[in-house]
């Protein structure tokens, strides 16, 4: 046990005298994540929030077969503009994001009562169109309800004998549930720096060491062999954790200042509390794997090399919850980045936990992380691990 402290302590002071270094895994990396989250949120926010609020003009191709419609819309904030080119051409091009098409027989279909043809043309691929679309859309379902209602009215007939359902909806969403919606990348961001959050140490202690030629010294000592990969880990998962604190604390540091991010993000201490409990067998799983990897590199260069794969990994269950979204099953607490990914997920929508989840979450977590610590323990018995390119 003395051994395995004297090389965490090692490991530590070592990264302490590079500062450089030390600024990136505890100043930048922790902080650039969270500022450009909360300022995405913040901006994309404020962007849909004008184009709700403020007033809009859109071409209106037939205007002058529904004078009544043009002028209702315009009550609603949903100005007629005039257009000398091709509208569609000006959709394509994107000088338009939508336009109102009406068709030729309008007049004639609403004089004899009859559905009359109006056409919303946009280009469905673009995101930035799709609020514009929605506000008409909305204003043309109030417009025929309300023009529905008079004619049946006028015919002396109760409005409600056409609507012979009233559907309602009961939302059982938490306000944390619907913030978990928006929140889609945050296990990503989260997963990933407990994953790699102690990379940097560990790269330097394992690779950075055959490459200076330290190692064999260090390996030569009385210390065993598992005291010495222990103390590497250790020392990496330290940086990585307190990493992932920093992380997390930006974080409430930036829905404190943002008023609108305050309101999608719960980072309260109890959530930071469990969210780093969950993120414990994660920092031990990377730590230990990246261990295992970089000792068996004869370069920093080519430990670094794996680095693009590794970070690919915590993606595959965002993207895959993302397209296919699944009912959360024991199973998943046991299926590594899935896990967190899940347990993270119920954290920010405010579910709870069972007893059974955690036992399986923790199991299969702490039991992977050694695993690979017996691996890397393994490698660092290799008489050629001494060896140098």
């Amino acid at each position: 046990m003395k051994s395995l402290w004297t090389v965490w302590w090692k490991e530590l002071l070592e990264l302490s005298r590079d500062r450089r270094t030390l600024v990136l895994a505890l100043v930048m990396g922790p902080l650039l994540a969270p500022a450009l989250f909360v300022g995405l949120l913040t901006m994309a926010e404020s962007r849909a929030k004008g184009q709700y609020e403020k007033p809009m003009s859109i071409v209106m191709v037939g205007a002058e077969q529904a004078p009544n419609l043009v002028a209702w819309l315009a009550g609603q904030g949903i100005e007629r503009k005039m257009l000398k080119s091709d509208p569609d051409a000006a959709i394509r091009n994107q000088d338009e994001d939508v336009y109102l098409k009406i068709g030729g027989d309008y007049a004639r279909h609403w004089r004899e009562g009859t559905p009359a043809l109006v056409e919303i043309v946009h280009d469905s691929t673009r995101q930035d169109a799709e609020v514009p679309v929605r506000r008409l859309e909305a204003a043309l379902a109030r417009y025929g309800q309300q023009v529905g209602a008079l004619r049946l009215l006028s015919r002396g007939i109760d409005p409600g004998v056409g609507a012979p359902l009233a559907v309602s909806h009961k939302d059982l969403s938490t306000p944390e549930s619907r913030k978990g919606i928006a929140m889609a990348m945050l296990p990503y961001l989260l997963i990933l720096s407990a994953f790699l959050g102690g990379a940097y140490l560990i790269i330097d202690a394992t690779a950075g060491e055959r490459e200076r030629q330290s190692l064999e010294p260090l390996l030569a000592t009385p210390a065993a062999r598992g005291a010495i990969v222990s103390g590497k880990i250790a020392a990496a998962c330290s940086v990585g954790f307190l990493s992932l604190l920093l992380t997390l604390l930006a974080f409430k540091l930036g829905a404190l200042l943002a008023p609108g991010i305050a309101r999608q993000l719960d980072m309260g201490i109890g959530a930071i509390g469990k969210m780093l409990l969950i993120l414990m067998p994660m920092l031990f799983i990377g730590t230990a794997l990246l261990t295992f990897i970089a000792a068996g590199a004869k370069s920093v260069k080519e430990a670094q090399s794996y680095m693009t794969f590794l970070m690919l990994m915590p993606m595959i269950p965002t993207i895959v919850l993302m397209v296919s979204p699944v009912k959360n099953q024991l199973w998943m607490f046991a299926v590594p980045f899935l896990a967190q990914n899940q347990m993270l997920l119920k954290v920010v929508r405010s579910e709870s936990v069972s007893p059974l989840e955690w036992f399986v979450y923790f199991l299969a977590g702490f039991g992977l992380a050694a695993v690979l610590w017996f691996a890397a323990t393994r490698r660092y018995h290799q008489e050629k691990l001494a060896i140098s390119a």
